[in-house]
C-alpha cells in the first residue's frame, strides 16, 4: 500500500513538474480573468500616461489586464524615505506592461522587485584604469536593471518620461528593455527570439543600425536615436526601444529596417496609436 502511494505521489510530482507553466497560467486566469482596473485607476492613467490615451480600446484592455497581473505579482519597495502609494505603482506597472503588451504571462520572468527612489540617487561604482589600478567612487544614476531581477528607478524621472511623451526618453521603457535583454542570461542587446532565423536577421539589422548610429555621431550627421545608444549594444537596444515607442514615425523614416525589426519583436506598431 505504501509503495502504491509513493508511486502515485511520484506520478503527480512529475506531471506537475512538466506541466507547471500550464497549471500556473490556469491559476492566474482564474485569479485575474475578471479583475480590471477601477475607474479611478483608469482616470489616473488617462491623466498621466499619454500613450494609454492614444491606444485603441482593444489594446487598452489588454494593457489593463497585464497591469493587474503585474501589480499582484511584483514587489515594490520605496527607498531613501520615499513613501510608496498605489498611484506610483500603477504608473510604473503601466509603462512596463506596454513593452510586453502582446506577450503571455508571466511577464518579465526574472523581475522580482522594483526599487523606487524619490529622484536621482548615488550608486557605488568600481572602475579600472589602463594601469590596472582599481578605484571606487559614487555615481549619480536615474535607474538600473540588475540581472538578478531587481530594477531601480527614480520616481522623478518616471514622471518626466510620461510628461514628455515624444522626446525619446522614458526611464521605465529603458530599464525594462534591459530586463527583456537579460532574459537570455546575458546583457548583449539581443533579447530572446523565436528561431535561429530570427537571431540571424536580428544580428544583421541590429549591428548595422548600431554602427550607423556611431558613424552619424562621429561625423556630426543627423540622427533620431539618442547618442547614449552608441555606448554599447545593450544600451542601444534600450535606447532604441524608447525611440520606437516615443518617436515611431521618425524612427521608421530614419531607419525602416530596424523599425520593422522592432515591430516584429514587440508584436505591435506604435504608429497605429499615433
Amino acid at each position: 500500500m505504501l509503495n502504491l502511494v509513493l508511486i502515485l505521489f511520484l506520478i503527480i510530482f512529475v506531471v506537475c513538474y512538466w506541466r507547471w507553466d500550464d497549471i500556473r497560467n490556469h491559476f492566474w486566469q482564474k485569479k485575474y480573468l475578471n479583475n480590471s482596473l477601477n475607474v479611478q485607476q483608469k482616470d489616473l492613467l488617462l491623466k498621466y500616461m499619454p500613450i494609454y490615451r492614444k491606444m485603441t480600446d482593444a489594446d487598452r484592455e489588454k494593457l489593463e489586464r497585464h497591469i493587474v497581473w503585474f501589480l499582484n505579482e511584483k514587489r515594490f519597495i520605496g527607498c531613501d524615505g520615499l513613501k510608496l502609494n498605489d498611484a506610483m505603482k500603477l504608473i510604473v506597472a503601466a509603462d512596463a506592461c506596454v513593452l510586453v503588451l502582446n506577450k503571455p504571462w508571466p511577464l518579465y520572468r526574472n523581475v522580482k522587485e522594483i526599487l523606487l527612489y524619490p529622484s536621482a540617487y548615488y550608486a557605488p561604482q568600481t572602475s579600472r584604469d589602463n594601469a590596472g589600478l582599481v578605484s571606487y567612487h559614487n555615481t549619480v544614476r536615474q535607474g538600473e536593471s540588475w540581472p538578478g531581477g531587481t530594477l531601480v528607478l527614480s520616481w522623478h524621472d518616471v514622471l518626466e518620461g510620461n510628461r514628455l511623451p515624444s522626446d525619446g526618453h522614458n526611464l521605465v521603457f529603458h530599464e525594462f528593455a534591459h530586463q527583456l535583454d537579460q532574459e537570455t542570461g546575458k546583457t548583449t542587446g539581443t533579447p530572446l527570439l523565436a528561431s535561429n532565423e530570427d537571431y540571424q536577421k536580428w544580428a544583421k539589422v541590429f549591428s548595422r543600425a548600431f554602427n550607423q548610429l556611431k558613424t552619424h555621431l562621429a561625423y556630426g550627421m543627423p540622427h533620431v536615436i539618442h547618442s547614449y545608444g552608441a555606448t554599447n549594444e545593450a544600451e542601444f537596444f534600450a535606447v532604441i526601444t524608447e525611440t520606437f515607442l516615443e518617436k515611431p514615425a521618425e524612427l521608421r523614416q530614419f531607419d525602416p529596417e530596424i523599425y520593422h525589426l522592432l515591430v516584429g519583436f514587440y508584436q505591435f506598431d506604435p504608429i497605429a496609436w499615433h
